[in-house]
């Protein structure tokens, strides 16, 4: 029994790490790209049920994170660090890391803390939530 626990858990922190930097890559997609170019890149990435609690505290349905998203800056860039993902299911996983804007004039900010829930739907991930804490 031990031996078969040991293979599944080998199993998972394979599979942890190609899906960590899948979903890595997937919110730098969501922070870094001009979403005015390609506004059907949000489809893939974000689903329709999603959610997000922004770092007030506001409650945001998927329209309002699209319009911020379509009229962000695509010249901002943000550090993620400290990034982990854990599988909440066999087709959920969360990720949780902080993030910074980093900017010419004012170096590094403190960011936040975000945690971001991911389902794929037999083809891709797609984002379900999101949350950002202020970091201090």
């Amino acid at each position: 029994m031990e031996r078969k626990q040991g293979c599944a858990l080998r199993k998972l922190l394979l599979m942890d790490s190609h899906i960590t930097d899948q979903i890595k890559q997937l919110e730098l997609t969501l922070l870094h790209t001009d979403m005015q170019a390609d506004p059907t890149l949000l489809d893939t990435l974000l689903a329709q049920e999603f959610k997000e609690i922004g770092s007030n505290g506001h409650v945001s349905a998927r329209q309002e994170v699209v319009d911020w998203l379509l009229n962000k800056n695509p010249n901002d860039r943000w550090a993620l660090t400290d990034f982990s993902v854990e599988e909440l299911s066999s087709d959920l996983v969360l990720a949780i890391y902080h993030a910074c804007k980093i900017s010419k004039h004012n170096g590094v900010s403190n960011g936040s803390t975000r945690s971001s829930i991911w389902k794929h739907d037999g083809k891709c991930w797609k984002m379900v939530f999101h949350q950002a804490s202020k970091r201090i």
